[in-house]
């Protein structure tokens, strides 16, 4: 199993706590972590943006993160949400195995 850490900013902590708990719900990720009050510039739009958004972490493997990051995309207020898979290449076994043990055991055909 390849574990992955999806990286995922929304616009507010309602936003994520709603995100965050449906995927853990729907066991697209054995676990997401919120991390508020993060300050983000961006362009958008043709301007630099300064806004304040949170950050979400969700823990997952490689084979449910289409479908994740459709299902963000589908709860998301942002027009283009930031969703980005990092792949996890090392780490505590056990922890890893313990994402596989709770996370969905095949990607439904619906992604």
């Amino acid at each position: 199993m390849k574990a992955n850490l999806v990286y995922i900013t929304a616009s507010n902590l309602e936003e994520a706590r709603k995100i965050g708990k449906e995927l853990v719900a729907s066991r697209l990720a054995a676990c997401v972590n919120i991390i508020g009050n993060m300050n983000s510039f961006y362009w958008w739009e043709g301007e630099i943006q300064d806004d304040r958004e949170v950050i979400l972490i969700a823990k997952t493997k490689e084979t449910l993160v289409r479908e994740l990051v459709e299902k963000v995309k589908s709860m998301h207020s942002y027009s283009c949400p930031c969703v980005v898979s990092l792949p996890v290449l090392g780490g505590n076994e056990d922890f890893l195995q313990w994402i596989e043990s709770e996370t969905k055991q095949e990607p439904s055909n619906n992604s």
